[in-house]
């Protein structure tokens, strides 16, 4: 059901649709947000968390869609930006039921959003959701079936931190670089792999105490403090988990001269990306960085049969990356700026086309 309230809402940003599902009989609660479907029909994952309300969800929703906005462009995607968030009430689990439910409420969306995993999501879910609709990616069968979008996007993250790195300390190699990975699920869990191949030296941290553990035995890593591992005593910051890590609070404490991770919706607002800036930190835009997964996406979801495809777009993205920093360096401005401002050019070309 629609629900005209969410134009209020301080993070809606001229968001072409916002659906607000209910399903009694499988106690689904959901809100799927499309922002923009310029460059083509919306395209993002399906999150499911535990939200104090639903103020927060809605809130997640907007600002997670309209950030798939901008990383489908300007990873070159002829996608637009879209997400969807499922609430678990305070004593609820996610059920099959559940999935089966937000399939249906996918589907009648006639192909204006396709959904795909994120943070509580699988590929088994996925599956579930595919038996309802046909607008869905991330699958394990299937001729264009791109399965788990992880370790792509870790690689995308892996790739920006050596750009990064290339740039503020004159060499891609990350051999004994202090790198403070932030949440060790999927994909930092692959990130955290391939920095450990490459000789970095790990600091993990992660809510869930038994992960760290598997971290620090099979990469070596050392743990960190979690209320503050903001201010861990590295060169390069990786937030993994969950946005909202670089505030006014945390940014005077950071002690990393990059931050890059692969967490969405880094920033708490984006005044605080020139902050970062202001302190000398350079921050990659999360979006840039961890766009790895959404070409693995739009692949399945665009049916791409050339197995070239998906390296040139990644060689691209990569390229675009070091492009960035190299054009905020220029301007002696947040790069983030830089990458908003090249995004939302993209978007303009493609409305006019």
């Amino acid at each position: 059901m629609m629900n005209s309230g969410y134009r209020a809402h301080p993070e809606y940003r001229d968001h072409e649709k916002v659906v607000f599902v209910e399903d009694e009989g499988s106690g689904l609660r959901a809100v799927i947000a499309i922002h923009s479907t310029a460059l083509g029909p919306a395209a993002g994952g399906c999150r499911v968390w535990r939200y104090e309300n639903e103020e927060n969800g809605l809130r997640d929703a907007l600002r997670l869609s309209r950030g798939m906005t901008y990383k489908n462009a300007i990873a070159g995607l002829d996608l637009g930006g879209g997400k969807a968030v499922i609430m678990l009430g305070e004593r609820q689990t996610k059920t099959d039921a559940m999935m089966l439910a937000f399939g249906r409420a996918v589907e009648e969306l006639g192909g204006q959003y396709y959904t795909a995993e994120d943070v509580g999501v699988n590929i088994a879910d996925m599956q579930l959701v595919y038996t309802q609709t046909r607008f869905v990616a991330g699958l394990s069968q299937g001729q264009y079936a791109s399965g788990d979008p992880s370790p792509i996007t870790a690689r995308g993250v892996f790739e920006g931190i050596r750009v990064a790195c290339s740039k503020v300390f004159g060499t891609p190699s990350l051999d004994g670089v202090r790198i403070a990975v932030q949440g060790i699920g999927n994909v930092g869990w692959s990130l955290c792999s391939l920095l450990s191949q490459s000789g970095a030296e790990l600091i993990v941290t992660d809510v869930d105490a038994k992960r760290c553990d598997r971290a620090v035995e099979a990469f070596g890593a050392k743990p960190g403090s979690f209320e503050r591992f903001h201010a861990t005593d590295c060169d390069v910051y990786a937030p993994c988990a969950l946005g909202g890590v670089l505030t006014r609070l945390s940014i005077p404490q950071i002690k990393a001269k990059i931050v890059a991770g692969a967490a969405n919706n880094q920033l708490e607002r984006e005044a605080d990306a020139d902050a970062l800036h202001a302190l000398g930190i350079t921050y990659m835009p999360d979006f840039l960085i961890n766009a790895g997964g959404i070409l693995n996406v739009a692949a399945e979801i665009r049916q791409v049969g050339d197995p070239h495809w998906l390296d040139g777009k990644f060689a691209s993205l990569v390229h675009r990356m070091g492009f960035v920093l190299d054009a905020a360096a220029d301007q002696n401005i947040s790069p983030n700026r830089v990458a908003l401002d090249l995004a939302e050019e993209i978007i303009r070309r493609g409305r006019q086309i």
